[in-house]
């Protein structure tokens, strides 16, 4: 069997999303194999963070609900504040609910995961319990299972840390992030979806050859002006 290659994403990511597509269109062609990790985008850009060598803010950390809100207007900085910690939460309720899907074995966790994804990118839903479910419907995975797997949560953050931490340990800082089989790892942000083998190929042949080329190319950025060409 070929190595795994890793992937690290984000459900909040639309080029994670897309990245994840792309490996999916490969490994069911048996092509490449690829394993899914976590990371988080609010834990990595959220401002206890920056320039540390190691999070002291983390994702896990942080609870999944809050008394419900009033309906008293708010001061612009505590308005600011409840919304990111709404976006807190329903990462943190997303990402704790695809470990639970992972425990029905690799095939749900893709299933799982891409349906999350294509609910929210897609078909723009929230990432909130509704669609969760809804995801769980769709991978078919075991319900009574999910759901009491997901009872488990001291479990499921433990599980989620772990990643999180090996994903700072490698430095990972956007997503997705592709680990090769020889170490190697580079983000690579897709602006165009792919759901075709040929194109999938051609993608995944350039990141190779990007990431392994003599130049050690470190950095690709469009000129803001001089947009991707759509496919």
């Amino acid at each position: 069997m070929t190595p795994a290659n890793e992937i690290f994403f984000d459900f909040v990511c639309p080029y994670a999303w897309r990245g994840l597509e792309l490996a999916q269109v490969l490994r069911k062609a048996g092509e490449q194999e690829f394993k899914l990790r976590h990371f988080s985008l609010a834990q990595s850009n959220h401002e206890d963070n920056a320039g540390k060598d190691k999070p002291v803010w983390w994702l896990t950390d942080q609870p999944l609900a809050e008394a419900a809100p009033s309906d008293q207007k708010l001061p612009e900085k505590d308005e600011a504040k409840k919304r990111h910690m709404a976006f807190v939460q329903s990462s943190l309720l997303t990402f704790l609910a695809a470990e639970a899907a992972a425990r029905q074995g690799e095939e749900a966790s893709w299933d799982f995961s891409l349906a999350v994804f294509r609910a929210h990118h897609e078909d723009n839903k929230p990432l909130n319990e509704a669609t969760i479910m809804e995801a769980a419907q769709t991978a078919g995975l075991n319900l009574e299972q999910f759901a009491a797997d997901r009872e488990d949560e001291q479990g499921l953050r433990a599980r989620l840390r772990s990643e999180l931490t090996e994903a700072a340990e490698i430095g990972v800082f956007g997503t997705p992030t592709f680990i090769l089989p020889g170490g190697e790892a580079a983000y690579f942000r897709f602006e165009n979806l792919t759901r075709d083998l040929e194109t999938a190929r051609q993608w995944w042949k350039l990141y190779g050859e990007v990431l392994n080329a003599d130049a050690g190319i470190a950095t690709i950025k469009r000129a803001k002006n001089r947009p991707a060409k759509k496919a």
